[in-house]
């Protein structure tokens, strides 16, 4: 999570945790603008904690809260984390992620795969969620990431997934992105390398990280699903769209 705010900007960002409940994004910009009751604090203020707010995943790209707080509550550095994340939004989550996972199912046994497993449904130890086989039989151990957010691509990779990957060549991370039918708009592939470079390390046997998030940039993602060694499992183009993730129409048209 990025460090905290200053005092002012963590109040800010409390309003408008408290205030999204009930009312969208434009209009209680003008509240806090406008109203004597929360001209304690500025403009500036304001934005800089609905900011806050968004990089932290507090605050939906669409406006939604992801927490609910009560009034008493201030975001200081011991109550951030013990916010209590909203039943609604966690149940969105796990659907979408679900969707994803049902996406590329369909998706790889359309391809004409061997055989596809969903393994994840039986257990979460074996650090992927789908394993596949091509009729070459070549194996493919797939973890999905799925969002319905086309702007950024921020996914949160456990300990387990990490170190599967570490030691297992065959380890792909799909990107899905979801789109309100629960369909597959967009499939990418986010670079093993890059991953690698991004997740955290122990600095000590006393202390081990368990799970990380990762904002993941355009130049860590490619069209489709590429297997290690670079072949494309989907036929080309699959669920390919330009600007999705910050991926350019270029990168798209290669795949």
């Amino acid at each position: 999570m990025p460090s905290l705010p200053g005092d002012g900007t963590r109040e800010a960002a409390r309003r408008w945790l408290i205030h999204l409940r009930i009312a969208d994004v434009p209009r209680l910009r003008t509240l806090f603008t406008h109203h004597p009751r929360y001209a304690d604090l500025t403009p500036v203020q304001y934005a800089e904690g609905l900011e806050w707010l968004r990089r932290t995943d507090l605050v939906s790209p669409s406006g939604r809260p992801a927490v609910n707080v009560g009034e008493g509550l201030s975001l200081s550095g011991t109550a951030v984390p013990h916010v209590l994340w909203n039943a609604e939004d966690d149940e969105r989550r796990r659907a979408t992620g679900t969707a994803g996972e049902s996406c590329l199912l369909a998706l790889l046994r359309q391809a004409g795969m061997a055989s596809v497993e969903h393994v994840s449904a039986v257990s979460d130890a074996f650090g992927f969620d789908i394993a596949a086989t091509t009729p070459l039989d070549e194996h493919l151990h797939l973890e999905v990431k799925a969002t319905t957010d086309p702007t950024r691509l921020v996914v949160h990779l456990s300990r387990r997934e990490s170190d599967v990957m570490s030691a297992d060549p065959r380890w792909v991370m799909g990107a899905v992105l979801v789109g309100r039918d629960g369909a597959a708009l967009n499939v990418a592939t986010v670079s093993r390398s890059w991953l690698l470079s991004a997740i955290p390390q122990d600095r000590s046997q006393r202390g081990t990280w368990e799970s990380a998030r990762l904002a993941v940039p355009p130049e860590a993602l490619k069209p489709g699903l590429i297997m290690e060694g670079g072949k494309s499992v989907l036929p080309g183009g699959s669920c390919a769209m330009p600007g999705v993730w910050g991926m350019t129409e270029c990168e798209v048209a290669s795949a």
